[in-house]
């Protein structure tokens, strides 16, 4: 009986055995089933989570170039310092390696790991635009938790010379101020994504796919010379240190093809160093600054009074005593004549002059004029921040306000605008277009002034640079001149303030075939002169003579003769 009984406890502990080994088995099976089947779109998610990731290639940005293909704005490989606070740990060793290096001190390094933890962050920037050098030896030092990547930082050659027109990017590489704002989504392009699979130190084991193509951004060539730019940067810079200036401005323009050649102002800064910048010196004052622009204005109110068939340039007109009473306003001239023709008038920049002639003429066609030339409208650059000025048509005129209009007041322009309105004297009565951008072929231009009229103009202008003339510190040695001064007191809170003026002068040369338009218009000289002749006329003269020189432009007057001090003269 025992022997019977054992043998059945022997049988049923193998059946016992075997239905816990078959259990076992069944339950790995059915464990297989689950992950592989019915939880495996879940897996595979969690397993690319931890290892796919998706890069991106950043872009490099276009380059930006003079007309001469000589670089005033490049792209150069930096590099970003990031941080994950689940795997980076301070510790004096690894503190004494980033301060060598970054100058990072401790309570930097914890206050923005607090932060990160607070926001349960695995991405903190430590430092951007780190040079390949310095990266180089952070990657050596071979930090937990610490990673890099790759960036572009923008770079300026030319510095402040060409900062107003250029601009700047901001740390993520998007244009800021300037063209690199304007065409900021030409220069960018656009960057590159692909999957890639990254062990658990974020190394890149392998590529599986590319999702997006990187793609660079397009070069932009410009219609400065930067060679004209410096010449303008810098005596721009010398009269305003020499007359002890607020601010100025000077545009070069070719006539030819309203192409800008230069654009500069003062004060400036270098975009180089974007944490020491001031608000202040970031404006492109050629296109954000408005002002009366005062007697430069003059030669277009006589170019109505020409063309109304009135006056010609030999009309006599008698400005005696020297001043006139308008609406219990008195308008004064600087110096007494007594009669003079319109070519004098415009000479000796007659303020009574150019009332008495325009007061006989509606000021209708005066507006008209002044609104196709560009006055009170934006221009083709469409350049960030530019300002229109202010030219308001009157239903009805009064004679105060259409004596003031007709010499330069009661409406404001910008430098741009000047030069602008200038060149289509220069181009006989034809505007052009202006552009900022090289062009291939000038573009067609629209008549807003008879020629035979433009042509009485540029030569009544000539006068001005002669001696005799407001502007004889303007004249180019060798060259005819054609221009225009303008000192214009400037409106504060309270009205027009003494001793606060705009002084400026515009001028064409070589007058008897136009190449060249330049505006120079400095804002409150505080030193010994303040006419624009005296002020401006000298910074002219020096950016004209150089820029003629550069372009090898023949002479038109090899019989001048330029007086010196002494008396004697020289060729």
């Amino acid at each position: 009986m025992k022997s019977r009984l054992k043998a059945v406890f022997i049988a049923w502990r193998f059946y016992i055995v075997f239905a816990l080994i078959f259990l076992f088995v069944l339950l790995l099976v059915g464990r297989v089933i689950d992950l592989a089947v019915l939880q495996k779109k879940f897996l595979q998610a969690q397993g690319d989570a931890r290892a796919l990731r998706v890069v991106t290639a950043p872009p490099f940005r276009g380059m930006i170039t003079d007309r001469n293909g000589s670089p005033l704005a490049i792209s150069t490989l930096v590099y970003s310092l990031w941080l994950n606070p689940d795997e980076f740990k301070i510790d004096t060793a690894v503190l004494q390696a980033l301060s060598d290096d970054l100058s990072l001190q401790s309570a930097y390094l914890a206050s923005l790991l607090k932060t990160a933890e607070n926001k349960d962050s695995q991405f903190v920037y430590l430092q951007r635009g780190l040079s390949p050098q310095i990266a180089d030896k952070i990657k050596q030092l071979k930090i937990p938790g610490l990673y890099m990547q790759e960036e572009y930082k923008r770079f300026y050659p030319e510095g402040e010379v060409a900062a107003h027109v250029i601009g700047f990017t901001n740390i993520d590489d998007q244009g800021s101020e300037g063209l690199e704002l304007l065409y900021n989504q030409w220069l960018s392009g656009e960057p590159g994504k692909s999957v890639v699979i990254k062990d658990r130190k974020g190394r890149i084991v392998s590529q599986i796919k590319i999702l997006q193509q990187q793609k660079h951004g397009n070069n932009l060539v410009l219609s400065i010379d930067k060679r004209i730019q410096y010449i303008a940067y810098r005596e721009l810079l010398r009269g305003i240190q020499e007359n002890k200036a607020t601010s100025g401005s000077a545009v070069v323009m070719d006539v030819r093809t309203g192409e800008i050649l230069a654009m500069v102002n003062q004060p400036s800064f270098n975009p180089n160093r974007r944490a020491q910048q001031s608000l202040v010196s970031l404006r492109n004052r050629a296109v954000t600054d408005v002002f009366e622009p005062g007697s430069t204005i003059k030669p277009f109110s006589l170019a109505v009074a020409l063309a109304s068939g009135k006056y010609t340039p030999q009309t006599i007109v008698n400005t005696a005593p020297g001043w006139m009473r308008i609406d219990h306003h008195v308008l004064h001239d600087e110096h007494r004549k007594g009669p003079m023709t319109v070519t004098e008038v415009l000479q000796h920049s007659s303020n009574v002059g150019v009332s008495k002639i325009m007061l006989t003429l509606p000021p209708e066609p005066v507006w008209n004029l002044f609104h196709d030339l560009g006055f009170g409208n934006t221009t083709e650059i469409h350049f960030p921040g530019e300002r229109e000025g202010v030219l308001n048509k009157r239903n009805k005129w009064s004679q105060l306000a259409q004596a003031e209009f007709s010499i330069g007041y009661g409406f404001t322009v910008t430098v741009l605008q000047l030069a602008e309105a200038y060149t289509v004297l220069a181009n006989h009565g034809i505007k052009i277009p202006i552009s900022l951008l090289k062009l291939e072929i000038p573009p067609a231009g629209k008549r807003i002034i008879p020629e035979n009229i433009a042509n009485e103009i540029l030569d009544m202008m000539k006068t001005v640079v002669v001696k005799g003339g407001t502007a004889e510190q303007a004249n180019v040695p060798g060259y005819v001149v054609a221009g225009k001064t303008g000192t214009a007191l400037i409106a504060g809170p309270h009205g027009y303030e003494d001793h606060h003026y705009t002084s400026s002068f515009v001028g064409i040369a070589p007058a008897t075939h136009p190449r060249l338009v330049v505006a120079v218009v400095v804002s409150n000289p505080t030193g010994k002169q303040y006419y624009g002749g005296d002020v401006s006329g000298p910074i002219f003269s020096r950016i004209m003579e150089g820029t003629l020189r550069i372009y090898d432009i023949e002479p038109d007057d090899l019989t001048s003769l330029r007086e010196n001090n002494d008396g004697h003269s020289t060729l």
